[in-house]
């Protein structure tokens, strides 16, 4: 979805479907996830998704009905897993022959994807007559959560009946996934695709991330602003807006609502967050303003440039020859970090502000006087050129306390810290909730 924001300049809101970023590998370490396919031309995705849950680190156990395996092998999806495929109740190698029991008992989830419309059907009615079915029903409702990822033609996703059921999964305990809308496989459009193996992936990393700013509203600024001196040159920086879109990917997954205000990147929205794009520091002041009043959070991991000029040229500025060069004047951008410090939601402790502060010698001195210049409680130090457009990252964190470094870490982790860190602040005893 695209709109046009209101007195924002040319700024645009969407709502992210993709992830920003690639999951860290060992995201999922640790975890057994049984990988259930059922009948639908979608288990081509199913295999994309297997290799993409072992590369995060997680054990992967599939099992398939008998309709499965008329679209993808388990020749396949045994070698993606490097476990054998279970595909029916009678498999000679459980000891006990009672592979549901046993293998339902080693899951920390039981993932369904592709669901189609007939296996919902049956779960809703608690039938089990195949391997997979007898499994969802075995599980410890308590211990081994069932996620869904529906797939099947547009038609069937809306009927009532599919409504109905699904509606009756997740009033029994079932996570039901989103579907995808697109180009479907008899050549209709619409609403019904199975999510990309991406989109599942990050969904399945939500499931598991504790709900730490569960109910907060987030704002996060990322990326570089861009000021304009004529119609083809401008003054930027090097940001990346990679550890402002890590961020955001962290707070949505920790439970937040999130609103993340970008400068001109190339970064695939993170899934779930609203994302609106500006391209300068007047643009990104505008937007913030227009919408941080919801917040509780305000994290500043943009890279707003300082100055810009005080007068945009309307054609290109040419050199003549000369050896003159053209005057330039600057004037100082707005602070959007002070500006919103100061607001009187934050000083009454309604709104938790973190800044950045990106740095080229000195990090300790220069971040601690930023933190008391803008009037933050915390305040994140780097050293710029060492980070930008790089993947991984050292941060300093500066408070009324005093300061310590988080060790140079991926920044999907840093950030997931970071979260986790802010949340647990923000939540302090003394604090205005």
């Amino acid at each position: 979805m695209v709109k046009r924001g209101a007195g924002v300049g040319k700024q645009t809101l969407t709502r992210g479907l993709e992830s920003a970023t690639l999951p860290c590998m060992n995201d999922l370490a640790g975890k057994h996830i049984v990988l259930g396919l059922t009948g639908g031309i979608a288990c081509y995705k199913a295999a994309e998704l297997c290799r993409a849950l072992v590369k995060a680190g997680a054990q992967v156990q599939v099992v398939m009905t008998e309709a499965a395996a008329q679209f993808i092998t388990p020749v396949t999806m045994q070698a993606l897993s490097g476990r054998p495929v279970y595909t029916s109740q009678w498999d000679g190698r459980e000891a006990n022959n009672m592979a549901h029991i046993n293998l339902s008992r080693e899951a920390d989830a039981i993932l369904i994807a592709p669901a189609s419309a007939d296996f919902m059907a049956k779960l809703l009615h608690g039938r089990a007559d195949e391997l997979l079915s007898l499994m969802c029903l075995a599980r410890p409702l308590a211990s081994v959560p069932l996620l869904l990822a529906p797939a099947m033609n547009r038609e069937m996703w809306s009927h009532p009946a599919t409504q109905r059921n699904v509606a009756q999964l997740q009033t029994d305990g079932a996570h039901v996934l989103d579907v995808g809308q697109g180009e479907q496989a008899c050549g209709e459009t619409g609403d019904g695709r199975m999510l990309e193996a991406s989109e599942i992936l990050e969904d399945l990393l939500a499931f598991f991330t504790p709900k730490v700013l569960s109910g907060q509203q987030v704002m996060i600024t990322a990326g570089p602003t861009y000021e304009a001196i004529d119609p083809v040159r401008g003054i930027t920086n090097l940001s990346s807006g990679k550890m402002g879109f890590a961020l955001a990917r962290a707070a949505q997954q920790a439970g937040a609502r999130v609103t993340l205000v970008a400068g001109p990147v190339n970064l695939p929205t993170p899934r779930g967050v609203l994302r609106m794009d500006v391209r300068s520091a007047i643009q990104m002041h505008a937007a913030v303003q227009a919408h941080v009043g919801q917040a509780q959070v305000f994290i500043a991991a943009a890279a707003v440039a300082d100055w810009r000029p005080l007068t945009q040229a309307d054609q290109k500025i040419k050199k003549d020859g000369s050896g003159d060069t053209p005057a330039l004047s600057f004037v100082e951008n707005p602070d959007i970090l002070w500006t919103v410090a100061q607001s009187e939601r934050a000083q009454k402790g309604h709104l938790f502000c973190v800044g950045f502060a990106a740095e080229s010698h000195d990090l300790l001195a220069h971040a601690t006087a930023k933190r008391v210049r803008k009037g933050v409680p915390l305040l994140v130090g780097n050293i710029g050129p060492s980070t930008f457009g790089q993947d991984d990252n050292t941060l300093l964190l500066v408070d009324a306390q005093g300061a310590w470094e988080l060790p140079r870490d991926s920044k999907t982790k840093l950030a997931q810290t970071l979260i986790a860190e802010i949340a647990k602040r923000q939540q302090a005893p003394g604090r205005v909730s």
